[in-house]
């Protein structure tokens, strides 16, 4: 398969805007040069293509291995693509899920409609981040772990279960095993069933970690992000200490510096390494927008021939 694009940069690094050269349709990109341009950029914003909901759907399928979704989320377009419906207020850097143990590969988002004013999305990539980082941070989160933990209803931890596992049971069939099956011997995760039936959950991992491309480290995590259809998890070391103030305005104030924008045009398709770059929004002042998400994890085969390709370049 031929590729037919034009390649540029996008942002103040290395993300890019990809524009087709001749063929207008999205499917005309191999998906294994679309993933080695992943591992590059961290993000990549594709304009002029032909999109919708059904050319969106082909495209995420082509790279991907499993699609996951948010069952607290309305959904679209089969089982793909969920309507990005969290408020309309600014929303934190965070990695998808990244509070849990089920974070996707991948991020993708479809701009059906821009809105007139406000609400870009913004990206932020790790890899800068911990560059930038104080030698007194570096060598805390370079060996502390961190900790989520939170309390999960029981009708929305079953639906996630139930979505998770292709519905190979229905909601009100899903029972605690089923979920402690789903982590399996995630032994960075505890699971607690309370008497009302919800669910508490403590999670342990890197606020900075390999990617999926590579074992450079990124700080990409869900320390300042949102939990609109959610309770807001507790965050500490994994130790069960709180985090200090002083490490967290500093690197408030670095991402604050290296955030960039998708400034969205009619038809835009965003795909972002959801290992390496967080991704939030700036507060919607034009409610007359639609923007679809969805998650997925990388076909295997992708993955290897982009990290073979890294390797031998």
């Amino acid at each position: 398969m031929t590729t037919i694009a034009d390649v540029r940069p996008y942002g103040a690094a290395t993300g890019r805007l990809v524009l087709p050269a001749e063929d207008r349709s999205l499917g005309a990109l191999d998906p294994a040069w679309v993933t080695g341009l992943l591992a590059d950029a961290g993000f990549l914003l594709f304009r002029g293509f032909r999109t919708g909901l059904e050319e969106f759907t082909s495209f995420v399928k082509a790279h991907s291995s499993r699609i996951t979704l948010d069952p607290a989320r309305s959904f679209h377009g089969g089982a793909v693509a969920q309507k990005v419906d969290a408020g309309t207020g600014a929303v934190g850097l965070h990695l998808e899920n990244g509070n849990s143990p089920f974070g996707p590969d991948l991020t993708w988002f479809l701009c059906e409609k821009a809105a007139a004013s406000g609400s870009r999305t913004t990206v932020c990539d790790g890899y800068r981040v911990w560059d930038a980082a104080s030698d007194t941070a570096r060598a805390v989160f370079g060996v502390k772990d961190i900790m989520y933990s939170r309390r999960v209803e029981e009708a929305k931890w079953k639906a996630f279960v139930c979505h998770q596992t292709e519905g190979r049971k229905d909601p009100d069939d899903i029972t605690f095993a089923d979920m402690k099956e789903l982590v399996g011997g995630n032994v960075s995760t505890t699971l607690q069933l309370n008497d009302d039936g919800s669910l508490h959950y403590a999670y342990r991992t890197g606020a900075v970690r390999p990617t999926l491309f590579g074992s450079r480290l990124s700080w990409a995590n869900s320390v300042f992000g949102p939990s609109y259809n959610y309770e807001a998890p507790r965050i500490t070391f994994a130790d069960g200490t709180d985090i200090p103030e002083e490490l967290l305005t500093e690197f408030r104030r670095i991402t604050a510096e290296l955030t960039e924008e998708l400034d969205w045009q009619d038809g835009d398709v965003a795909l972002i390494d959801n290992t390496r770059v967080m991704h939030g929004r700036r507060e919607i002042l034009d409610t007359d927008r639609t923007i679809y998400n969805a998650l997925s994890y990388l076909d295997p085969a992708l993955l290897s021939a982009a990290r073979d390709g890294r390797t031998q370049g």
